[in-house]
């Protein structure tokens, strides 16, 4: 039997560190799910993301990782960058076509659906549909 391999997305993240009571016990029940059937990672984009938040440093995410048992994928070959970057072109036709605005999305999203696609990862996310409409295929899992 194989493993799955399951990336978190910053929003699993957050209602962890955070404990948001909305979503903080579905993010654990989550996690606890995915880490029997598999291995757990982050993208590096989502750690520099939890990194905004001042009071969070280098040493309290380390820990947290470690201590939950999940991985961190660094690693951004071509084919992430090739992929990401045709997820946000077809997020902005999108949005452009609904609304005439431009984005409200950052790149870190789609480089990290990208990073899932290309590694063959599931996706842990409450952005399940924005995910979806970028990047067909995808394996998505909500919390």
């Amino acid at each position: 039997m194989s493993t799955m391999t399951v990336s978190l997305d910053t929003n699993l993240i957050v209602s962890l560190l955070n404990q948001e009571p909305e979503f903080c016990e579905r993010a654990q029940a989550a996690v606890r799910k995915f880490r029997k059937t598999g291995k757990l990672v982050v993208s590096g984009p989502v750690y520099a993301e939890l990194l905004g938040l001042p009071s969070r440093t280098q040493q309290i995410l380390n820990e947290f990782f470690t201590s939950a048992g999940i991985e961190i994928d660094w690693r951004f070959e071509e084919a992430v960058w090739r992929t990401a970057g045709a997820g946000y072109q077809s997020y902005v036709r999108r949005r452009l076509d609904k609304t005439g605005q431009l984005p409200r999305r950052i790149l870190t999203d789609f480089l990290i659906g990208a990073q899932a696609v290309v590694r063959g990862y599931t996706l842990l996310t409450l952005d399940g549909r924005l995910f979806k409409a970028s990047f067909p295929g995808i394996r998505i899992e909500s919390f």
